[in-house]
């Protein structure tokens, strides 16, 4: 089988092309492997400082058929401007200087710390990603769940939420992802640095509860991240999942899969798989998959019992990965099992 490949650049790629100092690319490294959006994210610079702005079209012209001596009929495309917003993440990881004299390799234990620090801001920027709504949280950027929240149909006449049938509050979601330019991608500030900035700020002196100082070993650590949806026809997302139907075995997710494939806007062909993906995806835009452990085992279990074809490993960037029709799967926790009804 052909390997999938990627022909957007990624995090990784930005950050080979600009990075001038050897200690940010691991940091880098760590967090796709930490986090799958960052792996497979579209990544660009903000076209409006701190914000990004998007064009989205919501209607074409209308043309007509002519006849001899009559005029055209003046028709235009229908746009909406779009203005995502950014956010930025931060932490602090501090180690009591005295502990560090005690360590044979007092690098190796800072950079234990950094790495907990590293995981901790790769999980909740991947949370935020799901659902962050500036609505409730102005200081954080707008996830994707509140853009795809609900069934009502968009400007196009097409429902780009479906509906799994769960009506309690222990719902989940399965994405598919279009990443691309003009589609779904990541953003940084302008004039800012993509991915987790790390400075090592030496020995700080600070204090304990009752005020006493001691001395520390400080890293500090910074992301600035805003998500922004071009164009909103290139993502779908099943929902309402209900977690326990899921567990019996009463929800069939290939079903709900195939109609997210011909529900997004593009033309998925087999015999074209490895060329599509090769070239990035369909239109333009590359997808991707996303669910839970929780979904994962439950497909995992109807491919096994139903003896079905469409779950198949595949190379993705060297390292093996499960696909569904040749788009790959990636298994996140930031998906939560928690999700109230979309209606």
């Amino acid at each position: 089988m052909a390997a999938i490949g990627n022909s957007f650049p990624s995090l990784i790629d930005h950050f080979k092309s600009v990075d001038k100092n050897g200690n940010y690319l691991p940091t880098i490294e760590a967090l796709t492997v930490l986090n799958p959006i960052m792996r497979d994210a579209y990544v660009e610079e903000a076209n409006n400082g701190f914000s990004h702005l998007n064009v989205t079209r919501t209607g074409l012209p209308q043309p007509t058929w002519g006849k001899l001596y009559q005029g055209i009929p003046q028709s235009k495309s229908t746009k909406q401007q779009v203005e995502d917003t950014s956010g930025f993440v931060e932490s602090l990881a501090t180690v009591d200087t005295r502990l560090l004299n005690y360590k044979k390799n007092p690098a190796q234990a800072r950079a234990d710390e950094a790495n907990a620090h590293r995981e901790a801001m790769a999980q909740d920027v991947q949370t935020n990603f799901f659902y962050a709504d500036t609505a409730t949280t102005p200081e954080r950027f707008k996830g994707i769940a509140a853009r795809y929240n609900s069934l009502a149909p968009s400007a196009d006449g097409k429902s780009y939420v479906i509906d799994a049938g769960g009506t309690g509050v222990d719902n989940t979601s399965i994405w598919l992802i279009g990443w691309g330019r003009g589609k779904t991608g990541l953003f940084y500030p302008e004039g800012s640095r993509a991915g987790i900035i790390r400075e090592d700020k030496g020995e700080q002196r600070t204090t304990d509860d009752l005020g006493n100082p001691y001395y520390v070993k400080e890293e500090y650590f910074r992301q600035d991240v805003g998500v922004t949806t071009g164009d909103y026809r290139y993502n779908v997302r099943i929902a309402n999942l209900d977690v326990s139907d899921l567990r019996a075995g009463n929800v069939d997710i290939y079903a709900l899969l195939r109609k997210a494939m011909y529900r997004v806007h593009s033309t998925y062909d087999g015999a074209m798989a490895d060329a599509y993906l090769a070239s990035g995806g369909a239109n333009g835009a590359r997808s991707v998959i996303y669910l839970n452990r929780d979904v994962m085992e439950a497909l995992d279990a109807q491919t096994t019992n139903d003896n079905k074809v469409e779950l198949r490993p595949a190379d993705l960037e060297g390292k093996m990965i499960e696909t569904y029709r040749r788009l790959p799967i990636r298994m996140t926790d930031a998906i939560i099992n928690a999700e109230a009804r979309v209606q």
